[in-house]
């Protein structure tokens, strides 16, 4: 007779324990796509990124340019004003 409550204590041990590992699993699933969700926003973020400094790169003006033109409009200047007077 005392087989039958060691056996209804093991099956309840076994339910907790079954019902725990179920809630666990289910967390690291929840956790698992939470993850996902924000790699997938972070690609879609770093794109945009990538996206908007390329047009920004393409909209400079080269610094190299802008110091020929002005030493150009320097020595045309210096030149105006040495004739001129």
């Amino acid at each position: 007779m005392t087989a039958e409550p060691e056996h209804l204590a093991v099956k309840g041990e076994l339910a907790e324990l079954r019902r725990r590992t179920d809630v666990a699993q289910a967390r690291v699933e929840g956790g698992l796509a939470l993850l996902s969700h924000r790699t997938e926003e972070t690609a879609r973020e770093l794109e945009d990124l990538s996206t908007r400094l390329t047009a920004l790169e393409q909209a400079r003006w080269p610094l190299q340019s802008v110091t020929v033109l002005t030493a150009v409009a320097a020595l045309i200047v210096a030149v105006w004003q040495a004739l001129g007077r």
